[in-house]
């Protein structure tokens, strides 16, 4: 029986419907890269990002991420704006210098999820100097490379604890350890986690390093953020999301379980001594991310009031061509529920 010209449209359009199925298939299982650019090398914190990826987090969310170590949140910044990298891992304060020094700039990226709710900056002296407080680096030399996010928010620590007439040197990062050791300094700017076991390895005793974290002395600054480049956003909003699911499924992994987050990147890079890296994790962990403060406005989260005040505070320290707008470094409409984003159940009794 020859088919009706009706039943014949009606076979094409069934077979036109069942080949474009078959060809948006592949399509829709396809996975979509994402380049990620980290703030430093493969130290421990960088398992915060390797652990989702050596899990499988990302895949699962159909994403092929690839995760490169860095060299400094300013040039994470600026790799992100280039379109180099689609997201990265950036001290907020740098993301708000560029967003104000470069108004006019096409993509600037913006920070969709806050990891380092406390600024792990800090002064670092040895104990013989004498310095116990803020308020003993009057009239003191302070070294740091002149990136260094304490010291570009020295201003900010300083007005809040009342030091004035400070010296400032300058040095590459590998020496700055190393020139207050030979007392060419009286104290340094640096991570926490970071120049503490820099002064451990070159010799110092933990009980001869005097510790002031910038978030224990009147300085309430964000640390570093996950941050996505404009036109990525407004492009991929569903891969962004999906990033931070992945993301947070991995962090209550590292939460739960830091040696083993370490292993992933003894994987990435075999010549990490493990044990000092799981110390470095665990430090900046227990200083930036594990905090009241993170706990009282939410993993991943912010404060509008403490946004507000950061970025007043940085348009004054960094003296920018134009001040921060905080509404426009800052997008927390990719973040996952808060529920989801609660990783505080997976610390260990």
């Amino acid at each position: 029986m020859i088919p009706s010209p009706s039943r014949r449209t009606l076979l094409s359009s069934l077979a036109a419907l069942a080949l474009s199925a078959a060809a948006a298939a592949p399509a829709l299982a396809q996975e979509r890269d994402l380049r990620f650019q980290l703030d430093w090398r493969f130290e421990g914190p960088s398992a915060l990002f390797l652990t989702p990826a050596a899990k499988g987090y990302f895949k699962a969310e159909k994403l092929n991420v690839t995760v490169d170590a860095g060299n400094g949140s300013g040039a994470a910044v600026t790799r992100v704006a280039s379109g180099s990298y689609d997201m990265g891992f950036a001290d907020l304060a740098a993301l708000m210098e560029f967003h104000a020094n470069n108004p006019t700039a096409p993509n600037k990226p913006v920070a969709v999820m806050m990891v380092y709710n406390n600024t792990p900056a800090a002064v670092l002296a040895l104990r013989k100097s004498g310095i116990k407080a803020p308020a003993d680096l009057n009239g003191k030399k302070l070294g740091a490379p002149v990136f260094d996010a304490g010291r570009r928010g020295w201003p900010i620590f300083a007005k809040a604890n009342g030091v004035q007439n400070v010296a400032w040197t300058s040095m590459d990062p590998p020496l700055r350890e190393t020139m207050l050791v030979r007392g060419d300094i009286d104290a340094i700017t640096g991570f926490s986690f970071t120049s503490l076991l820099n002064l451990e390895a070159r010799g110092v005793k933990t009980e001869d390093i005097v510790v002031l974290p910038y978030a224990a002395n009147g300085v309430k600054l964000y640390g570093n953020a996950i941050i996505a480049g404009e036109e990525f956003l407004k492009k991929n909003p569903e891969a962004v999301k999906a990033f931070l699911r992945a993301f947070t499924r991995g962090m209550k992994d590292v939460v739960a379980d830091p040696q083993a987050a370490v292993a992933t990147v003894k994987a990435r890079d075999g010549i990490i001594n493990e044990a000092l890296e799981l110390r470095r994790l665990k430090l900046a962990m227990e200083q930036t991310v594990l905090t009241p403060d993170a706990r009282a406005e939410g993993f991943g989260d912010v404060n509008p009031a403490r946004l507000s005040l950061m970025a007043s505070q940085v348009s004054d320290a960094y003296a920018t061509k134009e001040r921060v707008n905080a509404a426009t470094v800052w997008n927390g409409a990719y973040l996952p529920p808060a529920a989801e984003r609660n990783i505080f159940g997976a610390v260990k009794k």
